[in-house]
């Protein structure tokens, strides 16, 4: 596999990958929007040390970037729901390629 060297960063395409899903938070929201559809609630219980702000951050990020979509249920109380647009569906190897990575290096990584 030859790997192209990139003239600049924002043309190189890790770099724009990076920005899209990059962050703390992106990669785990879209890995627990795999298996379906969350409510707001439902993501800040899987992810308890994200702050709601800074949830809500990244969440707005990834449905400005074309990666989510946010359903709004004209309901009382009002439900919204977050899933992965077709766009977000193709992160979907990438994402359990992370997930088996993370494995391995949790059952080999160096004491230091």
């Amino acid at each position: 596999m030859s790997v192209k060297v990139c003239p600049d960063e924002s043309a190189c395409p890790v770099a724009v990958t990076v920005n899209v899903i990059g962050g703390k938070w992106k990669a785990l929201i879209l890995y627990h929007l795999l298996s379906g559809p969350r409510r707001f609630n439902e993501l800040r219980k899987l992810l308890p040390d994200a702050t709601q702000r800074m949830l809500t951050l990244q969440l707005r990020e990834l449905e400005g970037d074309g990666i989510i979509h946010r359903e709004i249920y004209k309901q009382i109380p009002p439900k919204v729901e977050y899933s992965l647009t077709n766009l977000g569906e193709s992160l979907k190897p990438l994402i359990l390629v992370m997930r088996d990575w993370g494995e391995e290096y949790e059952k080999t990584k160096p004491n230091i």
